[in-house]
């Protein structure tokens, strides 16, 4: 097995300080090459480190555990001299629910770029082109970004994966008020961080709970031998802390990834460039909720009551989304409830217990959902900066290319056969009608309800 997940990591965090220190002095053509090269090199180790995991036969999760150096390492918890070291290690875990993550972020991340370069840079009448204001800046924020995402999906432990939560919430912070001359956008901006740092108090308690009742925050044992916290839970454990962790995380989960009654930043976040939206919005930072919940599904297999709220929660989310977006009339904004209802659907699968089925819907997700908002930054483009769907008409026939890839997009979150939507939408359903079948009273009720 090849791990290149160090490289994924350091080369956009490479190119956000080359970007945010000499940005502003390099021409249009370096600033791209180190911001397309960057990434675009992070999707080849990515997508090097994937080949190689794919068809291997199955290991044990430390296997794919790289070390890079020691954190803490704060000698003996407690009075009992039996008791290991509490060692922290800065580690990057590389397994099969990362090495697909990683594709994700750093694939779409890519093509984002790409579609950045031309949609950053205004074309004038007369056929000049100018960068739009703050150009290198925006590619050192995508940058920072894609390093952040690959943080989180890569640590191997909850320290350093809320480490990579919050600088999540930084990024997009950063991004949505990209345009900070407009109030708008920068009211947005600030709501979305209020909003995800209500979430970063969850999952920060749920990590206090964990390392007070588990005495380490690793996800399995290390090479020291010290017992990792999805160990001794699979061994057993206490129920009501395990519930109130499950419920702590996903308190983080429906912040990050929009859910009721914390879904309301993300509509507004479409004020920033659509890149953003693509990339951040429909991709990757807002699907972090439903990597969480497959990551510590551990927890959640503990604790049914958790993972009925989170069925409950993601069905409700869906049907409330949906129903909004359809009284829409801004393009973009129709595409942000979208991605609610979406998430609410992997949320949904994920209650059922079928975790691969919520990360499947995750992967195809993030593709023609991107596909979607960047066909609708190219009619806005087009349109001179119109987004008012009733303002919209007849652009068949005058941006052809857009018009086939925006069909092919929607036929895919429409669920349509045979397209990647049907697949995973299907594998959700199967998953609830499997779930209410085998368990009886209330709870099959509710299941069936969904």
């Amino acid at each position: 097995m090849t791990n290149l997940t160090v490289w994924v990591l350091a080369l956009p965090l490479l190119g956000f300080i080359i970007l945010g220190l000499a940005g502003r002095a390099m021409s249009r053509a370096g600033i791209l090459t180190v911001a397309l090269g960057s990434t675009g090199l992070a999707f080849l180790f990515a997508a090097i480190s994937f080949l190689s995991i794919h068809g291997a036969p199955p290991a044990t999760p430390a296997a794919g555990d790289q070390v890079l150096f020691s954190w803490v390492n704060s000698g003996v918890i407690g009075a009992a001299s039996n008791v290991n070291p509490f060692t922290l290690n800065f580690g990057l875990l590389f397994d099969p629910l990362s090495a697909v993550m990683l594709m994700i972020v750093t694939g779409v991340g890519f093509l984002i770029h790409i579609y950045s370069a031309g949609y950053m840079t205004r074309i004038h009448p007369d056929g000049l082109m100018e960068d739009e204001p703050g150009f290198w800046r925006f590619f050192a924020y995508l940058n920072f970004f894609i390093f952040a995402m690959v943080l989180l999906v890569s640590a191997d432990n909850f320290l350093f994966l809320l480490v990579g939560w919050g600088l999540v919430g930084l990024a997009s912070f950063l991004l949505i008020g990209f345009e900070y001359w407009r109030a708008k956008a920068v009211a947005a901006a600030r709501k979305a961080l209020i909003i995800n740092i209500i979430g970063d108090f969850g999952l920060m308690i749920a990590l206090f709970l964990i390392f007070k009742h588990y005495g380490t925050l690793n996800y399995y044992t290390d090479n020291n031998g010290n017992i990792g916290v999805f160990n001794q839970v699979a061994s057993g454990g206490s129920a009501l802390i395990t519930t109130i962790i499950c419920l702590l995380i996903f308190v983080a989960c429906a912040a990050k990834s929009a859910q009721l009654p914390l879904y309301m930043w993300l509509p507004d976040a479409m004020e920033g460039p659509t890149p953003v939206s693509a990339l951040i919005h429909a991709a990757t930072m807002v699907t972090a909720g439903v990597y969480l919940v497959a990551r510590a599904h551990i927890f959640f297999e503990v604790s049914p009551a958790a993972l009925l709220v989170i069925a409950v929660i993601g069905g409700l989310t869906a049907i409330f989304a949906a129903t909004i977006a359809v009284f829409q009339l801004d393009i973009k904004r129709v595409l942000a409830y979208s991605t609610i209802s979406q998430l609410g659907y992997m949320f949904m699968g994920e209650g059922a217990h079928n975790y691969s089925a919520g990360i499947f819907h995750l992967t195809t997700h993030a593709y023609f959902k991107a596909l979607l908002f960047l066909g609708a930054g190219a009619v806005i483009h087009s349109l001179g900066g119109e987004q008012d769907m009733r303002q919209m008409g007849g652009l068949r026939h005058r941006l052809k290319i857009t018009f086939w890839t925006f069909l092919i997009a929607a036929l895919a979150i429409s669920g349509i056969p045979p397209l990647s939507g049907f697949w995973s939408k299907d594998e959700i359903l199967a998953s609830l009608l499997a779930q209410a079948s085998s368990v009886g009273g209330k709870t099959g009720d509710v299941f069936y309800i969904l």
